[in-house]
């Protein structure tokens, strides 16, 4: 069992400590075909780099590892971070329904007295329109326009805002400077101001707030890049442009797409073609100065650059674009006359302020404006001074026509018949009334019994004042006329007849006649009140000169006949003008008509005759012809005209008989056209009743004298008898 005399196998241990272990026996191979073995290439030795050389690389890789390191670790931090900051913005969005309307005012529509609408005030809100119920040109258009990816970023493009900011660098501009590279989602953000509603106890003013909204500094553009992001994850992409479409501005006091639609073409947004969608897109650049009630022809020409816009990506086809920009969009017949922005501002300051300057409802206003009246004022004026005045004059005018209620029917301000928010000259100038102030003296004296023929000395009269010394008025002539009835004083604007009927009337019965018709200024205590020293304004005068037409009651002249809010039918409340107490008996007042048609048929107002028609009415003149007016009527209208300077400066060669009455003269015209002719309401005059007097005894030769003229008669009878008569 011990040693069988087998050789034992070497140790492990031995191969450890390198014990040598026999090789095995080689086997013999069959001999191998030689082979050329070609020389392994020899390797160089590796060029050691230069100790500086080395040096400065492994200062520059330490450099990036620890530029790489920060920069991955910040990175996660700020994703970290703008995830934390998205996911607080989404927690904060409301339903998508209650950020359509994002209004701080309400709006005012204002209808004529054919219930049609001619003006909008406040801010402009159709109604709720979403992406998908609009007219499909008009959502193409918007996003052609504003952002052709819109519906493959996630809020923010990257390509757009390098793109825009390389555009403001060529251009000289900052790099944040014009264009913004804003997506619709990021405009938005902004339009809805981060989620930051306007609180008027916090800001200055609705326009402080705005302006806060709009600022485009780096870190606001940070803000706006998170909230568009939330946006992304909250709402649906219509859901976003259903916002953008019904808050943004579009010009014209317009609020959102169906405002836009309605205001500029009359029609709903769901039914725009494509020239007319291109045109409320081409709006969203700068709404104020593209909109077609501005600047139709430029508004059209970017209208065009649309409609290029959505070919290019696909929208139309060539035939469609080139119809489009061969036929663009047109305005409606109401945005297109652009009427009664005197009268519109007019009647929205005489409103009550909370539902007219500062109403946060949709309130509708019918009014007593009457189109065609307007048209026809605003080129009756435009004609006198395109044809009458001396070109580059600044000379000013304003119109008002009034029915004999105080139903103001046209209104202008200025001779820029357009401006809306402009200094109303017919309703806040007060000037010196001159002559147009005579018919409150003559309608004073006739109701207190004097005739229309009764006789006052047009001679030197001077009157002594105390604390001026003596007055001795003039007449615009400087000659006197001696004895002459009070219907030839007025119809040639005598000044000594005026101040003298004045005078003897009572002046206190002259100003108590005066405001009673509505002249509500103060008016002069002194004997220069008969010559219409006071001040009033041309609506103040028209109004009281429509008292006169009516039979002698006072006018409160207005323009608002119901107030009520978008879709209710009862309206909150109604006129706040008309016909108030009477203030010179009817009688008076007829024969004031029949004095004052005189003026007109024979007197100084000439130029205001109308062909057919009976008009009644009186020149005005102030001192060194600082204004001029004409204020007459026929039977339907009352309208006035006053002529100056802003600056008071005096008019050359124009008195009130002048382009006053010339003016009056062409408005009537427009406005009577295809009118029969009526009769104006003054009284038929009857020769004043001589006094009675005392027969007179018949003497010894009146009864001889009677004698022979009946001896006379009869023999003259008897020889016509006896030859024939003729």
């Amino acid at each position: 069992m011990g040693d069988s005399g087998r050789k034992k196998p070497p140790l492990v241990a031995e191969n450890r400590y390198g014990a040598k272990s026999k090789p095995a026996p080689k086997k013999k191979a069959a001999p191998k075909k030689a082979v050329k073995r070609k020389p392994a290439p020899s390797r160089k030795p590796a060029k050691k780099r230069h100790p500086v050389v080395a040096f400065v690389l492994g200062i520059f890789r330490w450099i990036w590892r620890i530029i790489w390191g920060f920069t991955w670790r910040v990175s996660l931090v700020s994703v970290l971070i703008i995830g934390l900051a998205v996911g607080y913005v989404y927690s904060t969005l409301p339903d998508v329904r209650t950020l359509l309307d994002g209004r701080a005012r309400g709006s005012v529509t204002l209808l004529d007295r054919d219930n049609q609408v001619f003006a909008w005030r406040g801010d402009q809100f159709g109604g709720v329109v979403t992406a998908d119920g609009v007219s499909p040109d008009l959502k193409n258009a918007v996003v052609a326009t504003e952002d052709k990816r819109f519906y493959w970023h996630f809020g923010v493009s990257p390509r757009g805002v390098a793109s825009a900011v390389r555009i403001n660098l060529r251009e000289g501009r900052g790099p944040l400077s014009g264009h913004g590279g804003s997506t619709i989602t990021q405009q938005t953000a902004k339009l809805l101001c981060l989620g930051v509603e306007y609180d008027q106890d916090a800001w200055e003013s609705e326009a402080a707030y705005v302006q806060d909204c709009r600022r485009g500094s780096l870190w606001r553009k940070a803000k706006e890049a998170v909230y568009a992001v939330a946006m992304e994850f909250k709402y649906s992409k219509d859901d976003i442009l259903s916002i953008y479409m019904n808050r943004a501005y579009m010009g014209g006091g317009a609020y959102g797409a169906e405002a836009a639609a309605q205001r500029y073409f009359g029609k709903h947004a769901a039914v725009l073609n494509p020239a007319e969608g291109a045109m409320l897109a081409g709006l969203l650049t700068a709404p104020s100065s593209l909109a077609p009630t501005s600047n139709l022809k430029r508004s059209q020409d970017r209208a065009a650059t649309v409609l290029r816009l959505m070919n290019e990506q696909g929208y139309l086809t060539d035939e469609e674009t080139a119809y489009w920009q061969d036929n663009p969009a047109t305005l409606s017949q109401a945005a297109k006359a652009n009427a009664g922005g005197y009268f519109a501002d007019w009647v929205m300051a005489s409103g009550p302020e909370f539902f007219t300057r500062n109403t946060t409802e949709d309130v509708i206003l019918k009014t007593t404006f009457d189109s065609r009246i307007q048209k026809a004022a605003e080129e009756g004026l435009q004609w006198v001074f395109d044809n009458k005045v001396r070109e580059g004059s600044k000379a000013q005018a304003a119109i008002v026509v009034m029915s004999a209620d105080g139903a103001v029917r046209g209104m202008v301000g200025g001779r820029d018949t357009t401006a809306i928010g402009a200094f109303n000259r017919a309703v806040h100038a007060k000037r010196q009334t001159g002559s147009a102030f005579k018919p409150f003296v003559y309608g004073t004296a006739l109701d207190l019994g004097y005739h229309y023929d009764d006789l006052v000395n047009d001679a030197p009269y001077c009157l002594d004042i105390p604390g001026s010394g003596e007055w001795c008025p003039k007449n615009y002539t400087n000659k006197h006329y001696g004895e002459v009835t009070l219907t030839w004083a007025l119809k040639n604007s005598l000044n000594i007849p005026a101040v003298k009927i004045s005078e003897a009337a009572g002046r206190e019965n002259v100003r108590k006649v005066a405001s009673g018709f509505g002249i509500e200024s103060n008016l002069a205590d002194g004997p220069a009140l008969a010559l219409g020293a006071s001040e009033s304004s041309l609506l103040e005068m028209t109004g009281a000169y429509a008292g006169i037409l009516n039979g002698g009651s006072s006018v409160t002249p207005y323009g608002l006949v119901e107030l009520r809010l978008q879709g209710d039918n009862n309206p909150l409340m109604g006129t706040g003008g008309g016909i108030g107490e009477r203030v010179i008996t009817e009688s008076a007042a007829r024969t004031l008509i029949y004095m004052m048609e005189k003026v007109v048929s024979e007197g100084t107002g000439g130029r205001a005759a109308l062909p057919g028609w009976e008009v009644a009415g009186k020149t005005g003149t102030t001192q060194a012809a600082r204004d001029a007016w004409f204020i007459g009527f026929t039977a339907d209208y009352v309208v006035g005209v006053w002529m100056g300077y802003d600056d008071n400066t005096p008019l050359t060669g124009v008195t009130g008989g002048g382009l006053p009455a010339e003016i009056f003269h062409e408005v009537m015209m427009r406005v009577n056209e295809g009118a029969t002719p009526k009769a104006l309401p003054a009284f038929v005059p009857q020769p004043k009743p001589k006094p009675k007097t005392k027969p007179k005894r018949r003497t010894s030769d009146d009864i001889g004298e009677a004698i022979d003229n009946a001896i006379d008669n009869a023999i003259d009878n008897i020889i016509q008898d006896l030859f024939g008569r003729n």
